[in-house]
């Protein structure tokens, strides 16, 4: 058997299994496509590229994906190592600049003994070794060819990237800095009211603006965490405002009150030169994108350095086709970790890429696999895309309600807390383990 483990994809789970798995003293070959071939959503030539936001989302352990930022970090992860290092100001979440988070994660593979980078497609894999697959949501079609034999027609969603403008193109006037309820600094956002006027008008012009449309072999079909933003707007004239167009905890400096709606831009950048449209994925057309946001206040100049657009999200129905360590069931020297899987969201896919490394490293040195205890983030998520059911199996973030119940009444105030005490307990005990 070949003495090494091969990784197909440098993404954020590949190349966290690679870290996990050199940590353990086990080499690893990595194959990256990029430069030579991109995917639709990708344009930096570096590793572990954010693609759809440069939001990791909440800090919190309120948040069970704040809990799993902790248990990542207690843990060793270079995902987390590398947010840590690049982050941006995000008010009570955990921003990165993405330059310099590929930047950073790209130096640490390409600079590790143990780490050999291949930059090169696959389309087949290894007839022998250990094999971790983490080409991510957006496989290309001659590698996902080669996996149908494997795992048997692929499911697929669409998600939509969010449009960025230039800071220097925004109407400051018109613009006020705050963030909700004050969290973090209080003014890591900026924040676009609108009057009860404006907002229908803006809702009007999504409803009736051009869309780009689907291939027609195609269903369409959105994951609810990012759902496009004309898409929201036709379940109802109010659901913007009662989503990312809330105005909830937000008050404008210059009325005193909280306005009917507000759309919220969060920094890009660190420098605070580019700002990401909060909440605006969207599969309009680029003429009507460049129309109908510049309809927002502040934003009648804006420039965007990047539009909106969406890819398709390939992934395998894991409760059918993966055991708890990542493991395929009909082959169990190939290994599968990423949003491949089914788990949906950047910290969720670096953590299954760390457990997946551990594993293989494992695997080849003839050691039991692991799997940690269903009462972490990481447990959690595990037993849910490994237990779902597979009929109507769709990607999932972490939240708590995939946690097992706590043992007795608890009120419902200090319910998040405990199971994140009781998480953080169990997970320093199986780290002991590994």
């Amino acid at each position: 058997m070949t003495e090494r483990i091969t990784i197909i994809g440098g993404g954020l789970a590949g190349c966290e299994a690679a870290w996990q798995a050199v940590r353990r003293g086990v080499p690893v070959t990595l194959h990256e496509m990029k430069p030579g071939s991109y995917s639709p959503a990708h344009h930096l030539p570096g590793l572990a590229e954010l693609v759809c936001s440069n939001s990791l989302r909440g800090e919190s352990l309120e948040n069970a994906v704040g809990l799993l930022k902790v248990e990542l970090r207690r843990a060793g992860s270079l995902f987390m190592t590398a947010a840590d290092a690049t982050r941006v100001p995000a008010g009570g979440a955990l921003a990165v600049d993405r330059e310099l988070f590929s930047i950073f994660v790209t130096a640490k593979i390409e600079e590790h003994p143990l780490i050999t980078l291949v930059r090169e497609e696959v389309t087949e894999l290894p007839a022998e070794g250990i094999v971790v697959v983490a080409s991510g949501p957006l496989t290309s079609d001659g590698l996902a060819e080669r996996l149908k034999s494997l795992t048997g027609p692929g499911l697929y969603f669409y998600d939509a990237i969010a449009p960025i403008v230039t800071a220097a193109s925004l109407d400051m006037a018109k613009v006020f800095r705050a963030s909700r309820y004050g969290k973090g600094d209080g003014d890591d956002y900026l924040n676009c009211p609108l009057n009860e006027e404006e907002y229908g008008r803006f809702v009007d012009e999504i409803l009736a603006a051009e869309k780009v449309a689907a291939r027609s072999f195609e269903k369409v079909i959105h994951f609810e965490g990012c759902m496009p933003v004309e898409e929201m707007a036709e379940r109802g004239r109010e659901t913007l405002r009662f989503g990312p167009l809330k105005p909830v905890g937000l008050v404008d400096p210059r009325t005193g009150a909280e306005p009917h709606a507000v759309v919220q831009l969060r920094a890009e950048n660190r420098e605070g030169t580019m700002f990401n449209l909060v909440g605006f994925q969207t599969k309009l057309t680029y003429p009507e994108q460049r129309r109908i946001f510049r309809m927002i206040p502040g934003l009648e100049q804006a420039e965007f350095v990047r539009l909106g657009s969406m890819h398709r999200n390939t992934f395998i129905n894991a409760p059918t086709l993966l055991e708890p360590t990542f493991q395929l069931k009909g082959d169990r020297r190939i290994f599968f970790a990423g949003q491949i899987t089914g788990v949906e969201g950047y910290v969720e896919s670096a953590g299954s890429g760390f457990l997946a490394g551990i594993n293989a490293a494992r695997a080849l040195r003839g050691e039991e696999p692991v799997v940690p205890p269903p009462v972490t983030a990481l447990g959690a998520l595990v037993s849910h895309i490994t237990t779902a059911p597979a009929k109507h199996f769709q990607p999932m973030n972490v939240n708590y309600g995939l946690f097992p119940p706590l043992e007795g009444k608890v009120k419902k105030k200090d319910r998040r807390g405990l199971l994140a005490e009781r998480a953080l307990t169990e997970l320093t005990n199986w780290l002991k383990l590994l």
